[in-house]
């Protein structure tokens, strides 16, 4: 197989800062709730503008990362991630059916576009990741060991969300993840029953599509992957439903 073209490796300055800010924030030891450098003071630190800390700085409150108060300055948020979730309340609730299904339509876009540009863009070293994870996924199901099954789900998901070259899509597919790991209706990770057979062969085509750098193909097999999940979480509901009511 000859290595398929991949996108050039430019990103604007803002998304630039904004991982360097979270970047900056680990290396500070900072916690939710602490005060972050002014904007002048990361411009300075980060070798950039005010304008463009700025941006970075809005597009992070946009993803609940950092809290900006007039007149204060900036803060580290408290971890209540993109939905926020905590003393604000949570526009999602894991136990309203609606909401369950509209997460699964998030996921779908997500999880397509990621797909989608690590076809483009994946490199090696994040090809091996992805197939890795597959494996690990694969083995958990062969040997019935749900928590490795679990392990190499996430896995293979985060390593897809990387290879995107995309911080925000990555951050999105965790918060997603995140709230499906809240539901209390069933778990809607994977289980070494029912999607689970399947699941594994779906990987197998989501990671071959992306290693033949085949974009429209990894979208189609992840999209294939999120409706096939969503079609046994619906049968597991109705089961339920219908077992409650006898």
């Amino acid at each position: 197989m000859t290595d398929a073209p991949r996108e050039s490796g430019y990103r604007p300055g803002y998304e630039v800062a904004a991982e360097q800010v979270l970047e900056l924030i680990v290396q500070l030891g900072l916690s939710p709730g602490d005060r972050m450098p002014t904007e002048n003071e990361l411009a300075r630190q980060l070798g950039t503008s005010r304008t463009v800390v700025r941006e970075a700085v809005k597009i992070l409150s946009a993803l609940g990362r950092v809290r900006a108060q007039k007149g204060r300055g900036l803060y580290v948020a408290d971890d209540e991630g993109m939905f926020g979730t905590g003393r604000r309340g949570s526009f999602f609730l894991p136990t309203d059916l609606d909401h369950v299904y509209m997460l699964f339509e998030f996921r779908r876009a997500q999880e397509m576009e990621t797909s989608r540009l690590a076809a483009r863009r994946a490199t090696p070293g994040e090809l091996r990741a992805i197939e890795e994870a597959a494996g690990v996924c694969r083995h958990g199901f062969d040997t019935g060991r749900e928590a490795l099954f679990n392990e190499g789900d996430d896995a293979f998901h985060a390593a897809i969300a990387t290879a995107s070259h995309n911080m925000f899509l990555q951050v999105a597919v965790r918060e997603a993840r995140r709230l499906q790991a809240q539901s209390s209706l069933i778990g809607l990770r994977g289980s070494v029953g029912g999607h689970a057979t399947k699941a594994v062969e779906e990987h197998d085509a989501i990671y071959q599509a992306i290693r033949a750098g085949d974009p429209e193909a990894a979208a189609r097999s992840a999209a294939t992957h999120i409706d096939n999940t969503l079609d046994d979480y619906r049968k597991e509901i109705q089961q339920r439903l219908f077992f409650s009511s006898h």
